[in-house]
């Protein structure tokens, strides 16, 4: 009988071996959606930790990233409160923290991104949800916000941007919300917070 030779012996194996493999265990891990980062704010008031949705909205947690880790924050501020005896627009009022790297360091900024809107990412701004902070549409750099609340008015089709167009959100506090809501509750004028509260490092965790 003649035999088969070595090499289609080899590849007749790995075959059979292949289909006895469970479908999981054959399934490429490049489709695997990217994990949470998790990233903390250390501030004079406490600490607070955000996890970086990087699978759902992609364009805007890479972004935070990239400032996170260039050292960016570093030396930024909670600059801006909004809350009941700061709002400005009561018609659509809003609770939130606005924070972003130092003044002098804004010129250095990276470029804008483009606006990921909560139609497309299925996100929603809920209290602790970390989010872009914009004027017009794709123009968001390195300025965040923290939601102290649900704040159906800040995704797509919401009313406190008049674009309708909402704004990227791409996170949620983990821990820390108590802290955030200290920096809100802070001497303000108007709502400008005086004087900023400091972001003196903010680091990826493992």
């Amino acid at each position: 009988m003649r035999q088969l030779p070595v090499v289609v012996l080899l590849r007749t194996t790995l075959l059979s071996t292949a289909l006895l493999l469970p479908a999981a265990a054959q399934e490429p891990t490049a489709n695997a959606s990217p994990s949470p980062v998790a990233v903390r704010l250390e501030t004079p008031m406490g600490n607070i930790d955000l996890e970086i949705d990087l699978a759902r909205a992609p364009v805007s947690a890479a972004n935070f990233l990239r400032y996170v880790d260039a050292g960016r924050y570093a030396g930024g501020r909670f600059h801006r409160t909004v809350r009941r005896d700061t709002e400005v627009r009561p018609e659509v009022p809003i609770e939130v923290v606005q924070a972003g790297v130092a003044p002098q360091s804004e010129a250095g900024d990276f470029a804008p991104i483009p606006l990921e809107r909560t139609r497309d990412t299925g996100l929603s701004h809920l209290a602790g949800t970390v989010s872009m902070a914009r004027g017009t549409p794709d123009s968001a750099t390195s300025d965040f916000f923290i939601c102290l609340a649900d704040l159906p008015a800040l995704d797509f089709g919401g009313a406190r941007n008049p674009d309708g167009q909402g704004f990227a959100a791409f996170g949620r506090v983990v821990s820390g919300l108590d802290v955030v809501r200290r920096i809100q509750a802070a001497p303000a004028s108007g709502q400008a917070l005086t004087p900023p509260i400091a972001i003196l490092r903010a680091v990826r965790l493992p």
